[in-house]
């Protein structure tokens, strides 16, 4: 189903944005791959051997935003098509506290994680339903389900991801657009080392349950299968990840008393939050 589509990938430098180009090429679909990361960027086209528009922006660029969906549009159209999917990848963690964040590390991961991907699907979305329909991707977390420890602003943006992407999908469904959610656990990509700390600097470390996650080709190829089945919901995760997914629609208490329970137990001082 996906041959000869094409799919606009944010956040596709790396992780699950890169694997779910190279799935996706596999296919025979078409790219539109955009980050801030240009090299990173070619080096992912340049593996997935499809035909490729490397479309570099900042994603809290709001102002440009317009200007990028019309120019990745047009080469759609060029190139016999129109967009057909869009996957809302690109975001930022966090590891800190919140008795010790400042408000800089709220207002960065609200931006990239929640305001970038409403205003990149708000500018293509007219398009999108006027063109007859498409595919919607938006990747939240298992932390956008369960309020993580140590994760207070990346939950509250993936939560809300959750949210808008739930109304579009109620609203747009009559029009052709499908949405598909997906909340992943712990996938072996850079999030973690990646993820701003209580100052808003980048905390440079790794954690063990991200390094042994799930590898991001075997993510992305559970993505697509999602999507060929026309699911709206997939919670990418195993264990006790996934658990805890189920576990805040069927028995919060019971999780919300394992949460506190982590911290009391040490749970920041051992992932470098607290001294």
């Amino acid at each position: 189903m996906f041959a000869n589509q094409v799919w606009w990938i944010t956040g596709a430098s790396s992780g699950i944005g890169a694997a779910l180009a190279e799935a996706l090429a596999q296919k025979q679909a078409k790219l539109i791959l955009s980050g801030r990361n240009v090299a990173a960027l070619k080096d992912v086209a340049g593996r997935c051997k499809t035909q490729s528009l490397i479309l570099p922006f900042e994603a809290t660029d709001f102002a440009n935003v317009p200007a990028m969906a019309e120019q990745a549009w047009s080469w759609a159209e060029a190139h016999g098509g129109r967009i057909d999917g869009l996957v809302n990848n690109a975001g930022i963690s966090q590891r800190s506290l919140a008795v010790d964040t400042v408000f800089d590390v709220y207002q960065r991961i609200v931006g990239v994680d929640l305001l970038a991907p409403i205003a990149l699907t708000q500018a293509v979305l007219p398009r999108m339903v006027k063109a007859g329909g498409g595919q919607i991707i938006g990747i939240s977390s298992v932390a956008g389900i369960v309020g993580a420890p140590l994760r207070s602003a990346y939950s509250a943006a993936k939560h809300g991801l959750i949210g808008y992407h739930d109304s579009v999908r109620a609203e747009t469904a009559h029009l052709g657009i499908k949405v598909l959610v997906v909340a992943p656990g712990s996938v072996r990509t850079n999030v973690s080392k990646n993820a701003l700390d209580a100052q808003a600097q980048t905390r440079g470390v790794s954690d063990g349950a991200i390094d042994n996650g799930m590898d991001p080709m075997v993510a992305a190829n559970r993505i697509l299968d999602a999507v060929a089945a026309g699911k709206r919901e997939l919670i990418l995760a195993e264990g006790m990840e996934a658990e805890i997914a189920r576990m805040r629609r069927t028995d919060p208490d019971t999780l919300f008393d394992r949460m506190e329970a982590m911290i009391a137990a040490g749970y920041a001082k051992q992932m470098g939050a607290q001294k």
